[in-house]
């Protein structure tokens, strides 16, 4: 059963009282600009906002979290996004020259969304997501974590729950902040392994022929076929129906191997996706070791673990310094779920359906602390409800960021 279905939008009301007196301001700025002082990294950022009636207002900056506060309180946005740091302050873009008004520096951000599952999951689609089909962006997190510090030796990364069907991913490293557009885009090909559109089949094109996965796909797929067991074979079925096993069928190169199987399937066309991929691997052992037909076959089956299992990124949302992506503490407003962080570590026992909303966040904060008057300022109520943890888990970022800017400048001192 899907278990993120639309809810009631949170009302202007519940939104303004969120703002006053949850949203943790002082945190993001933390996380933004890397030191207690206000710096060009916040300074100089771009915040965009999203008001009801679709009313978008791009290039706003501020000088300190306070003043982002005042100004998030009186739009009352539904949402509001976070950009690049530009060479000038954003709210003077029309006062500075074009060649003047550039953007300099910028999260490497990454977007994986559920809906990139839908050719392959089969509890649910579009918009919905349960708690089997949550497995995907689990797999995603866990892969996309460890290639990004392995291979790139970043460290500072932040994944962030979207509010509903999928995951943001902020690295705030200075190498990856400093990184152009073109060395984004060298560095997104490098880590986009699953390719082309639904009319496309193979959607995995990493090796010349039959040879060896790069090293880094290679360690990446010992634990995949682990989901690829658990997640395709046995949870979602994918092979089950006629539509599902022509898809493998597809992506098998060699004629006879398809001929037999689609024979046996549709004589028995209740053999499970487990049975269905048993199959496969017997008909690959007819051909003797070291033939080139079975390592073609046998390359071929790791190209659709992959296929099936590996990542599936929004390509444009990395390859571009002025791309916007919400700030993490925004409110999803089909689902009135808060942004949260994710632990990368814990995200298998992650659960969308348990991240706190709006309404149910005032009601905690009600219960332990009586509503205040519209004059009345509020810094930490956060503290007082289930969100709590959450901050938390953006503060100790936030420390680690701050402790690497100290050493940095510690460093260029001697």
């Amino acid at each position: 059963m899907a278990l993120s279905n639309d809810v009631e939008s949170p009302s202007a009301e519940l939104m303004l009282a969120f703002y006053r007196r949850l949203y943790p301001f002082k945190s993001v700025f933390g996380w933004l600009n890397h030191e207690h002082t206000p710096t060009k990294f916040f300074t100089h950022r771009e915040f965009a906002f999203t008001l009801p009636g679709d009313v978008y207002l791009r290039y706003n900056s501020f000088a300190t979290a306070d003043d982002l506060k005042k100004q998030v309180c009186t739009l009352n946005p539904t949402r509001f996004e976070i950009g690049p740091v530009y060479s000038a302050r954003p709210r003077d873009k029309k006062t500075v020259r074009p060649a003047a008004f550039t953007p300099q520096l910028r999260e490497l951000v990454f977007d994986i969304d559920m809906t990139d599952y839908d050719t392959i999951r089969t509890c649910c689609s579009g918009a919905e997501i349960c708690r089997r089909c949550w497995v995907f962006i689990a797999a995603a997190v866990r892969v996309m974590d460890r290639s990004i510090r392995d291979q790139f030796g970043y460290k500072y990364l932040l994944w962030v729950y979207s509010g509903r069907r999928g995951i943001h991913l902020w690295i705030s490293d200075r190498e990856a902040m400093e990184l152009t557009d073109e060395q984004r885009r060298a560095l997104v090909g490098w880590v986009t392994v699953i390719q082309g559109g639904k009319e496309m089949h193979k959607k995995v094109n990493v090796r010349v022929g039959s040879r060896p996965l790069p090293p880094s796909l290679a360690m990446a797929l010992e634990p995949l076929a682990v989901v690829f067991g658990d997640l395709i074979l046995a949870d979602q079925d994918c092979f089950a129906s006629e539509e599902g096993w022509e898809a493998l069928l597809h992506l098998i190169p060699d004629k006879t191997v398809v001929e037999n199987l689609r024979k046996k399937w549709t004589a028995n066309p209740e053999r499970s996706s487990e049975d269905k991929w048993d199959d496969l691997k017997k008909e690959v052992k007819e051909y003797a070791k070291g033939t080139p037909q079975r390592a073609t076959l046998t390359a071929a089956m790791e190209d659709i673990i992959l296929q099936y299992t590996y990542p599936r990124i929004d390509a444009e949302v990395s390859k571009h310094r002025n791309h916007l992506l919400k700030a993490p503490f925004c409110v999803h407003p089909k689902t009135g779920r808060v942004c949260v962080p994710v632990d990368p570590e814990t995200i298998d026992s992650f659960r969308p359906e348990r991240v706190p909303t709006v309404s149910q966040l005032l009601q905690e904060l009600d219960e332990v602390l009586p509503a205040a008057g519209d004059a009345a300022e509020h810094h930490s109520d956060w503290e007082r409800t289930s969100l709590k943890p959450y901050v938390d888990m953006l503060d100790r970022h936030v420390m680690t960021l701050m402790e690497e800017t100290r050493r940095t400048k510690r460093d260029m001192t001697w």
